[in-house]
């Protein structure tokens, strides 16, 4: 699908990510494989290549995450296997067993959890898993790399047999230690090993009395090293039995590898297997540092990159602890082409490079660093002329290099290709290379060709603003302290703010002003024109921005009033069902009341009977018959509706409780005595008091008299004697 250059890689910076990618691989071909990642040719390979790394990146945040994969390469093993009669030695076996035994692991994993890695799945059903190649090795060779003693029958004897010399080589030995060392022949350290063999450590002036044979001496030479005459007979027995392993190990291990050698393309397999998850984690774990996503794939002709990091910078500045500034960029076929201006170091440069190595990395199934409604579509070519691009080897100059540039992309150049030009038309005369560049650009644009460039020069500007489906970007520049705010801002062409930087950087004034003389008036004015306009432009964002979050708050505040009016909406019609309920049971007990006199007064029960009946009837003919489901759902609807009820009414009885507390201050209480006027506390009627008797008085009405206690009373009026 994709055409690309060397150079493009180099000028997008594209080698530095697969660096970094390279680093979080665990093996050492997945490495290598990393660093050779270019862009896929076919949108279903890539396709695969980027829904597997977006699911290895899932892993990390589930609870199944993917198993271990990483091995010991075989490549040397793999080399020898194909060699007809060769035979590997036995650690070569334990890295083809432990490779086997990963790959199967892995498989079945995958297998098992394939909702949650379909994609990585698919690349493993392709692998053929089996344990033939594990149990022929773990049959032979034990998890320590050495070859087991049952591994043949021979090799078993022959190790027993071994074990026995050894034990009379040892018991022979001490034999002699102690005798020699009895008669005082031997020195301090008594022992030693000569050439793998046990000696005994004999004094120089002893030697010829110990018999045995001399396999050294030490370097002062005062102490012969000498091997018991006992021993000698059976260290040579134990060296035959050796010989006799090594040749029967040669004959196992020639067995084994031609049982395993139908299994090499199967083992090519699973290297390669392995080496490919191991390249895909390294581009999830790239992914992850740089908050890498798959944005949507479209086949419409659109880039619409959302808060874009350049993924280098971003790591870059994440280690110096700096901020990274995103920048959002729309290209589509109304808005094919996008010329940025602006002030040196403000950033354009990093908005292109940006662009062009997220859609590189997107077609190489690395994710980018975009916000999750980003969408771009598939090119066919990137063609990129970016900085100082002198050839010494061909003897061109930056403008001549250029210019064969151009010629290479207007043989290359169509629909499905992007473009990326930093600071075109330099190089020569400014007017001469303008016009030059200014019919590149018609003839990029005519071809309907996606682009962005970068330049200075006002005549592409003007040519920008003149054609339907371009428009000019400008990396936005603080007015008040000249400073890029590295922010792009689409619609507008931008200030090169020369003379302004110049005044900032300490250039004196009367110089600025002789240099503006030197130019045309009208030149000075357009881009005056542009620098006022930029700035209008900026004041008006954070007018915009302002009103934004306004806009937001209220939007908020409504919400919150429009759920409170529902909530209250929803009581109150609760409330009211409620209410209803109980007006309609109190109309019923008054009904019941009524016949419950009648019946009373004239104790007909036939007439009670039919009353009942009635009133059972009337309310029956108003109800509907409701499902158990809808039953139930009511009951707890009422229960709800009671609870909330009781708890306003326990509210209000608390605060009626509390108003009562409220202390009151007293009057002090008169002394009744007999012949007051008083009256009850909450009563209207006035009596006078005949007697008192303890705490209690007898207050006479006229009609009739009462007794009541004193607590209870209250002075109208004092009857005076």
């Amino acid at each position: 699908m994709i055409s690309i250059t060397e150079k493009t890689l180099q000028d997008l910076q594209f080698p530095t990510v697969l660096e970094t990618i390279s680093a979080g691989c665990n093996t050492d071909i997945g490495k290598e494989k990393a660093l050779q990642i270019t862009p896929f040719r076919d949108k279903e390979t890539l396709m695969q290549s980027l829904m597997q790394t977006s699911e290895y990146v899932s892993s990390f945040q589930n609870n199944n995450a993917i198993p271990n994969h990483g091995f010991d390469a075989i490549t040397h093993e793999i080399k020898f296997l194909a060699i007809e009669d060769s035979f590997l030695e036995v650690g070569s076996f334990r890295k083809i067993a432990n490779l086997s035994a990963t790959t199967n692991v892995l498989l079945n994993f995958l297998k098992k959890f394939d909702d949650y890695y379909p994609n990585l799945n698919a690349r493993a059903s392709r692998v053929e898993l089996t344990k033939d190649i594990i149990t022929a090795i773990d049959a032979i060779v034990d998890k320590y790399g050495e070859i087991k003693d049952n591994a043949s029958p021979a090799l078993a004897s022959i190790r027993q047999n071994m074990n026995l010399v050894r034990g009379k080589v040892n018991q022979s030995f001490g034999v002699a230690l102690t005798q020699y060392n009895s008669l005082g022949y031997l020195d301090d350290i008594k022992e030693s090993f000569v050439q793998n063999r046990r000696v005994l450590a004999v004094l120089a002036m002893y030697r010829r009395k110990v018999k045995g044979s001399i396999l050294g001496s030490s370097k002062t030479g005062s102490i012969a090293y000498i091997e018991p005459e006992a021993t000698l007979k059976y260290s040579r027995e134990l060296a035959n039995l050796e010989y006799e392993e090594k040749e029967e190990i040669t004959r196992i291990l020639k067995n084994l590898s031609n049982v395993i050698r139908p299994f090499l393309p199967l083992l090519i397999e699973y290297q390669d297997f392995l080496s490919d998850i191991d390249v895909v984690a390294g581009k999830a774990k790239y992914a992850n540092r740089i908050n890498g996503i798959l944005p949507t794939i479209t086949e419409e002709r659109r880039l619409f990159f959302r808060e874009a990091y350049h993924p280098i910078l971003y790591l870059n500045n994440k280690e110096k602890k700096e901020v990274t500034h995103p920048q959002t960029i729309e290209l589509k076929q109304e808005n094919r082409i996008i010329v940025i201006s602006g002030p040196n170091a403000g950033g354009k440069t990093i908005s292109l490079k940006t662009v062009g190595l997220l859609q590189l990395m997107l077609q190489s199934g690395i994710l980018i660093p975009v916000h999750e409604r980003s969408e771009t579509f598939l090119f066919d070519r990137i063609l990129t002329d970016i900085g100082d691009n002198q050839s010494i080897e061909n003897h061109l100059s930056t403008y001549s290099y250029r210019l064969k540039n151009m010629n290479y992309f207007l043989k290359k150049c169509n629909k499905k290709t992007m473009f990326l030009i930093d600071e075109f038309g330099t190089g020569s005369d400014p007017e001469l290379g303008g016009a030059l560049a200014e019919i590149f650009l018609e003839e990029f644009y005519h071809r309907e060709a996606f682009g962005i460039i970068t330049t200075h020069y006002s005549n592409l500007k003007i040519l920008a603003n003149e054609l339907p489906f371009a428009t000019n970007a400008n990396m936005m520049f603080d007015e008040k302290s000249l400073e890029p705010m590295y922010k792009l801002a689409l619609g507008q062409a931008g200030s090169s703010f020369t003379f302004e930087v110049a005044q900032k950087n300490g250039i004196p004034f009367g110089l600025i002003n002789r240099a503006k003389k030197k130019i045309e008036v009208g030149k000075v004015r357009f881009d005056k024109t542009i620098a006022t306009l930029q700035k209008e432009r900026s004041k008006l964002e954070k007018t915009s921005l302002n009103l934004k979050e306004e806009e937001t708050r209220a939007r908020e505040e409504s919400k919150k009033m429009e759920n409170i009016n529902v909530k209250i909406k929803q009581k109150l019609e609760s409330y009211q069902e409620l209410y209803d309920s109980n007006q309609k049971t109190i109309y019923i007990g008054q009904k019941i009341e009524d016949i419950s006199e009648k019946y009373f007064n004239n104790k007909n029960k036939k007439e009670l009977i039919g009353e009942f009946l009635k009133i059972v009837e009337i309310e029956n003919s108003k109800r509907k018959k409701a499902t158990p489901k809808e039953t139930k759902a009511i009951i707890e609807k009422k229960k709800e509706v009671i609870a909330e009820v009781n708890v306003k009414v326990e509210e209000i009885r608390k605060e009626k409780k509390e108003k009562k507390l409220k202390p009151v201050i007293e009057k002090p209480k008169p002394i009744l005595k007999v012949g007051d006027r008083v009256r009850m506390l909450d009563g209207r009627s006035v009596g006078s008091i005949d007697s008192i008797e303890k705490n209690k008085a007898t207050v006479n009405y006229g009609i009739f008299t009462s007794k009541v206690s004193l607590d209870e009373l209250e002075l109208v009026e004092a009857v005076k004697k």
